[in-house]
């Protein structure tokens, strides 16, 4: 016989597909069997219509396309014959689903079988339907079906209610037409159209609220008294599983009524007794046990209120978590978050056995049980769980290590008692994970460190102790690097010492050791050692003695390749060596947070950050109240030559530009740059995000000056990312110069420059006019100096001024800080300031300008804006 023939049979095809070595040789075998399969079917052969099915479902659960096949499934469910009937809709369930058009062809073939007088192919037709049917097949067929769920034989009403199920999930509206013929199914002493019934009537109650309520008030006293039935059968060994009888019955009973008593306060009294007895008779060395006792604790925590069964049934949870299976464990500890939320304090009584959980070895138990340990946790048990898990924390694996010290850092931010205890405990976490601490969780610990003067000399001793066995740890470092800094010299004279300390010699030179070992093990670390650079600064002032010391190992990053490093090198170093007279007022402590910080992080709130107050001031990290700037507009739609906005960060120099802030140099010019909303913890730790050019020190100087403020100094000082953005290639090409010197602003004088203009009124309101007075360097035909004048026409004074301007790209624009921030009334005084401006589009393009000033009266902040375009046409073409 051809081994391709349609005669073959179906074990000799599966022969010959498994002797295939490659996919190839299988694709070849497959693609000849389907050839005769689709010959056989042209030649309408009925002798083996049934073997090719067969064969195409075989080749189906290969993966193979097998469509042309799903029309010889409706041939042999027509035939008469049960073989024929079977291999039919076996074919049908398997090759075809509900969404197939060729499926409406069998709806009457459906009809005729189910109306059968063979109980054998009523049975072949209801598991059919049961598997897929539609929603037009089942308002269809709904009428045989439910004919069905009374017919005489157990098996046909099994089957019957099986696919009632499907029926009323594809449609809901048919679910009133079964409910009492489900009803009558919870009668049956058959236990497989017993539990059957059960779950078409768990089912129509989750669609029906008319079948709950039928079922709650008619037959909930049944079901406890089948459930009482069952709990006390003999031994019968038809239904008994490892001693228990029928443990598939008891869940499902189970679960019915929790269903109908979920809401209903007199459906769970009716059914409080077996609960119980369920709970203490089975027994728990077994599975089916175990899963009875599972299902009977879910029942209960979900009836109405009883509360010494549910104390029951969190005992067995605690019984589970002592099991050796782990899916027992993990079982029981998911439905103890459930639990907790009903019933805390007996949860509580097992914290033990969650907290041993948690050093389990199977990653999911260890995960399910820490989360359930973070939620058991409260102001009276917070001391001694905390204290368990740093414990663990310790010995925990790596890869368990960055989840647990999350979840322990967030308990004690949310529940610490007291500063003290807080800032203990954090230390204990950086000790054993600081690298595995996120940075909001440092940056907390320093902002309460800060609220906390009485723990300020306990807390740099404690960190100089840890830092001595874990400076490995980087979080740890930077914490005790910018304490060190800040209150170093309380550490070396012990001030502020507590009752639990014992005291402790450290010299000047210890203290800097501790930072230049900071520098030296994070090499690689760059937020480290520019913290570690300004607490050498600061110690620099308070150890006068060891001022040399600190200069070498300052000046060792003048030549770092790292921008920001750099920087702070070198005007740190001159700052040290020519300026010591305002050294100490640079360095001055940080101001002590309020105590807001700390109880806003008990509260479990998001990492602090500045916060506007009523929209009229900014509470800035120095704590100085200034005012808040207007929502920013885009300065820049002067042409269509402008960069696109950039959304990126809170800084006023992105927003004003809208450039992004990138390594790429930016080609726009800024005036002045106010900087606000920023994050209160960047000013604590003078850190801030590195810019690949600065301007000269003079502008940071003469606004700190203007603003008299030692803080407001050394917040620009220490944060490159508060520095002018202006700086270009030729700036960084100028010899090298004392930074510190003071190039103050310097009026322009009609002798010194090449050439004068006509002064023009570049803008005026009724409250304010701003002059422009144009000059040109001889030998530089490309740039314009200019010098603005700022006039008060009303009679109020006006503090806090500030001038800002924006240029398009192909204009270069340099500000030098303002003569003043107060501008006198009624135009008896006015501030200068003086501009430069580059044109790189000179002889082609003129001049234009969008401006913004900001100043203040009656503690009420006023922005006033214009644009420039009415410069002299021939300025950008004006040469000497």
């Amino acid at each position: 016989m051809n081994p391709f023939s349609s005669g073959t049979r179906l074990r000799d095809m599966i022969r010959a597909i498994r002797a295939c070595k490659t996919a190839a040789e299988e694709r070849a075998v497959v693609r000849k069997e389907c050839a005769a399969i689709r010959t056989s079917m042209n030649e309408n052969d009925q002798d083996y219509r049934h073997r090719n099915l067969a064969k195409l479902m075989f080749i189906h659960m290969l993966g193979y396309p097998t469509h042309f096949g799903q029309m010889e499934c409706l041939k042999l469910i027509a035939s008469a014959g049960f073989p024929e009937k079977r291999i039919g809709y076996l074919g049908l369930m398997l090759l075809l689903d509900e969404r197939q058009e060729v499926l409406m062809l069998v709806t009457n073939s459906l009809k005729q079988d189910l109306n059968h007088s063979n109980q054998y192919i009523v049975g072949l037709a209801l598991c059919a339907l049961g598997n897929i049917c539609s929603a037009e097949m089942a308002r269809d067929l709904a009428p045989e079906v439910e004919r069905l769920l009374q017919f005489r034989d157990p098996n046909v009403r099994k089957k019957a209610a099986l696919c009632t199920i499907r029926i009323i999930k594809k449609v809901p509206d048919l679910s009133e037409n079964f409910i009492n013929p489900a009803a009558a199914l919870l009668k049956e002493k058959h236990h497989g159209v017993l539990i059957t019934g059960i779950q078409l009537c768990t089912d129509l109650c989750k669609v029906s609220p008319e079948a709950l309520e039928f079922l709650r008030k008619k037959h909930t006293d049944g079901l406890v008294k089948t459930l009482k039935d069952a709990v006390n059968s003999p031994y019968t060994p038809e239904y008994d599983i490892s001693g228990i009888a029928d443990p598939f019955l008891h869940i499902r009973l189970l679960k019915l009524l929790r269903v109908l008593g979920q809401g209903d306060a007199d459906a769970s009294d009716v059914m409080n007794d077996i609960l119980a007895q369920v709970a203490t008779k089975t027994e728990s060395n077994k599975n089916a046990g175990n899963a009875i006792l599972y299902e009977c604790v879910e029942t209960i925590m979900s009836i109405e209120d009883n509360g010494g069964l549910r104390v029951l049934a969190i005992n067995i949870l605690g019984r589970f978590l002592s099991n050796r299976d782990n899916n027992i464990r993990y079982v029981a500890l998911n439905m103890l978050m459930k639990a907790i939320t009903v019933d805390a304090q007996a949860v509580q009584r097992h914290r033990a056995t969650i907290l041993e959980c948690v050093k389990d070895s199977d990653a999911s138990i260890q995960k399910r049980a820490l989360e359930l340990v973070y939620v058991l946790v409260n102001e009276t048990n917070v001391k001694p769980l905390t204290k368990e898990l740093i414990d663990y924390l310790e010995v925990s694996d790596q890869e368990f290590k960055g989840e647990l010290t999350a979840k322990i850092c967030s308990i004690i931010e949310k529940f610490s008692p007291e500063k003290n205890w807080y800032i203990d405990q954090m230390l204990k976490v950086l000790n054993k994970a600081g690298n595995f601490v996120k940075d909001e969780v440092w940056h907390a610990l320093i902002a309460v460190i800060s609220s906390a003067p009485d723990l300020h000399g306990y807390t740099v001793r404690a960190l100089y102790k840890a830092f001595q066995t874990s400076s490995e740890q980087e979080s740890l470092v930077r914490v005790a690097v910018w304490c060190i800094g800040e209150y170093g010299d309380m550490l070396v004279n012990n001030v502020g010492m507590l009752d639990i300390e014992d005291p402790i010699t450290v010299t000047e030179s210890d203290t800097v050791d501790v930072v230049k070992i900071a520098i030296k093990h994070h090499a690689l670390d760059l937020t480290t050692k520019a913290m570690a650079l300004i607490a050498l600064l600061k110690l620099s002032s308070r150890f006068p003695s060891c001022s040399e010391r600190i200069k070498d190992i300052i000046v060792q990053h003048k030549g770092s390749f790292v921008l920001e490093l750099q920087q702070r090198s070198l005007e740190f170093n001159s700052i040290i060596e020519k300026h010591q007279n305002i050294r100490s007022a640079l360095v001055e402590r940080m101001p002590i947070l309020d105590d807001a910080t700390f109880n806003t992080r008990r509260a479990g709130s998001l990492p602090a950050a500045a916060s506007t107050s009523g929209g009229a001031s900014l509470n800035l990290p120095n704590g100085v109240a200034k005012p808040s700037a207007a929502p920013l507009v885009d300065l820049l739609d002067l042409s269509d030559d402008l960069p696109a906005p950039s959304s990126s960060g809170g800084d006023f120099l992105q927003d004003l530009l809208g450039v992004d802030l990138s390594p790429a140099p930016t080609q726009s010019g800024i005036g002045q740059i106010q900087k606000a909303g920023t994050d209160v913890l960047l000013d604590l730790l003078s850190i801030g995000t590195p810019v690949q050019s600065s301007s000269p020190i003079t502008d940071i100087l003469s606004s700190s000056q203007n603003d008299k403020s030692p803080i407001a100094t050394l917040d620009a000082l220490s944060s490159p990312s508060s520095l002018s953005a202006q700086a270009t290639s030729s700036a960084r090409a100028a010899p090298m110069m004392d930074l510190l010197d003071g190039f103050g602003p310097s009026p322009l004088k009609p002798e010194d420059n090449g050439s004068v203009y006509p002064p023009l009124v570049a803008f005026q309101s009724n409250s304010l006019r701003i002059t422009f007075n144009f000059s040109k360097q001889p030998g530089n035909p490309r740039t314009t100096l200019i010098q603005a004048t700022f006039t008060n026409l009303t009679p109020n004074v006006f503090t806090d001024f500030i001038f800002q301007a924006a240029v398009p790209k192909f204009l270069q624009l340099h500000l030098d800080p303002a003569s003043s921030n107060i501008l006198p009334a009624s135009g008896n005084g006015s501030i200068t300031q003086n501009l430069r401006v580059t044109n790189s589009q000179h002889g082609k393009k003129s001049l234009v300008m969008r401006t913004r000033m900001s100043y203040k009266f009656d503690n009420k902040v006023t922005l006033e804006e214009g644009q420039i375009n009415n410069f002299p046409q021939d300025l950008g073409s004006w040469s000497n």
